[in-house]
Parts: C-alpha cells; sequence; structure tokens
C-alpha cells in the first residue's frame, strides 16, 4: 500500500505577479463532478504570499484549466498580524458560506516570524473572501504564549461540534528554529475556539523539532491523520497516524513507516515532501503536497494503491 506520485501540478515560475518564487499550502475543494478548485499561496519577488487558486479535473490536474489572475486574498494591513503575506490552510463550506482558515505572517519580533490564524469567508462560491476580522481568531494565550499557532485542519461533526487540529509551538530553539506540535481544540460556530493546549499527535523523540499541517479523515473504523515532520532544521517528511474513532480528539498512534511515499530520488521533490492535503473523490484517495523548498518547488500530487 502506497502513494504513486503522478507529477508536478504547478512550478511557480512567474506565471502572476503574486507567483514568482513559491507555490504552497494547496488546499482542494470540490466543485462539480470531476472538477476541483485547488487555493494556494503564492510567493512574489519580495518573499511576500498572497492566495489564489486554480480550477483542475482531478483526474489530469496538471492541465491547469484556470488559474485566477487576482488573489482572492492580499496581504493585510501594515500592523496587523498577516501584514506579511497569507496562506490558506483549511477551507469548510457551512450555511452557504465558505470559511477560508489561513495563516497570517508577520515579522514584527526577535523570532523570524510569527504564524497565527485567521478567518477570511466567501459568500459567492468562492471567487472571492472578506476577512471575518483584521485579528487572529486563535492567538496566544497564558498555556500557549509561542507564535506559532496555526490552524491545519477541521471537521464537524454531526452533533455540530467544530474539531479542529492545529499547530503550536511550545518554544523557540533559537529565533531562527521554533518547535511545534500538533493540538487539538472544539468550536460551535467555528470563530470561537476552546483550546486547553491538548496535544493530539507529539514529538517521536528530543531531536524532532516540528509536526505540522494535519489532514485528518475517518474512514475503515479508523481516525486517520497524514502531516509532515522534520528533525532539527532539517527539511520536512511525511508522517502517519492512525488510532480507533473517538470524539476527543486525541488517540493517534504514530506509524510514520506507513506513510507510504519518500523523497523523490531527483527532481522537484527529492529535497523535502510536505503539507499534506488528502481526500478522497470516486473511490481514490488523493495527495496534493508541496516539494523542495517549503514549495519554491511548487506543489505535485500522488495517488494511493492498495495493491
Amino acid at each position: 500500500m502506497v502513494w504513486v506520485k503522478k507529477g508536478q501540478i504547478l512550478n511557480p515560475s512567474g506565471q502572476r505577479y503574486w507567483l514568482t518564487t513559491r507555490a504552497m499550502l494547496p488546499t482542494a475543494v470540490p466543485l462539480i463532478g470531476d472538477l476541483y478548485r485547488i487555493y494556494f499561496s503564492g510567493g512574489d519577488d519580495n518573499n511576500q504570499s498572497r492566495i489564489g487558486y486554480v480550477d483542475v479535473n482531478i483526474n489530469e490536474p496538471e492541465k491547469i484549466l484556470k488559474m485566477v489572475d487576482t488573489p482572492v486574498l492580499d496581504i493585510g494591513e501594515p500592523g496587523c498580524f498577516d501584514d506579511c503575506g497569507v496562506s490558506p490552510t483549511w477551507i469548510v463550506n457551512h450555511d452557504g458560506k465558505i470559511y477560508l482558515y489561513y495563516m497570517g505572517w508577520n515579522r514584527g519580533s526577535a523570532v523570524r516570524v510569527s504564524e497565527v490564524s485567521g478567518l477570511a469567508i466567501s459568500c459567492d462560491g468562492g471567487d472571492s473572501f472578506e476577512r471575518h476580522s483584521r485579528v487572529p481568531i486563535i492567538d496566544r494565550t497564558p498555556t500557549e504564549p509561542f507564535l506559532i499557532l496555526v490552524i491545519s485542519c477541521i471537521l464537524i461533526a454531526p452533533d455540530g461540534t467544530w474539531r479542529m487540529w492545529y499547530d503550536s509551538a511550545d518554544t523557540w530553539l533559537t529565533p531562527e528554529l521554533p518547535k511545534y506540535n500538533i493540538k487539538y481544540a472544539e468550536s460551535r460556530d467555528g470563530v470561537n475556539w476552546n483550546r486547553k493546549g491538548l496535544i493530539s499527535v507529539d514529538y517521536k523523540s528530543i531531536q524532532e523539532s516540528r509536526i505540522s499541517r494535519a489532514c485528518v479523515l475517518y474512514e475503515d473504523g479508523l481516525q486517520k491523520m497524514w502531516y509532515c515532520h522534520a528533525i532539527g532544521k532539517g527539511g520536512y517528511k511525511m508522517g502517519y497516524a492512525e488510532g480507533p474513532l473517538r470524539t476527543d480528539g486525541l488517540g493517534f498512534v504514530r506509524k510514520d513507516e506507513q506513510v507510504g511515499i519518500e523523497l523523490s530520488e531527483a527532481g522537484w521533490d527529492s529535497e523535502m515532501i510536505c503539507y499534506p492535503n488528502v481526500f478522497n473523490h470516486n473511490g481514490k484517495k488523493y495527495m496534493l503536497y508541496c516539494g523542495n523548498g517549503y514549495g519554491r518547488g511548487g506543489f505535485g500530487y500522488a495517488v494511493w494503491e492498495n495493491s
């Protein structure tokens, strides 16, 4: 059972003014039939990120059908938490609206960067978005005081509970290197979150520095999570955890050896694979992911095969 890599979907090469240096955090949304919209953040020449999208047939997503000309969400106002860039992390369709959870980038600190989560909402099917607020929807607390707080995945339970997994820093090892794992929180409305610092997936060793971008599916009587993880300053690799279905967002057991996807021998994803976005379509399981340089190598896809 392995992920079969199918190739690169998008290589950032100046297709738009906001897409010259990076294409990262691909996040897929089904449209109709086999059509999907993939939101992502493109980096410009100043390394500032903005959110745009491509429309594809998921059976051959490397053949892009449409790329939006202007970003659907631009950088924030000077002094706001997202004034250095915005990147998509998860999308929820709810009550006829599309909730875009995004990471705001800011360099106004003694550490390399702050990354906290905001929310933008679309009322026109995802063609444009308006910020819910100019401030983050999850920010520092006495329990979680460090500047890495990034929503990765949200699922709405049958009882209406919004269930969130997110990156949360425990400390900064150096001004350049944070240490974060995956925690869990709940909400009744997708905006106000009850965060208790509950660890959903923890470090395997003292050398591990980062566990990021959880993507959770319920299937085969299990809760399954894909994510990326790194040792020290090294690049990301993919990881996998699973456990019996639970309602508390916990109980995952790391089984990274079963992830089924590794670095390529050469090319755009030979140094790093990261930021998985996993979903099912017509009986197939797809993974969108980024390659070298945290998206400098663009993003591509793989399909799960049981043979």
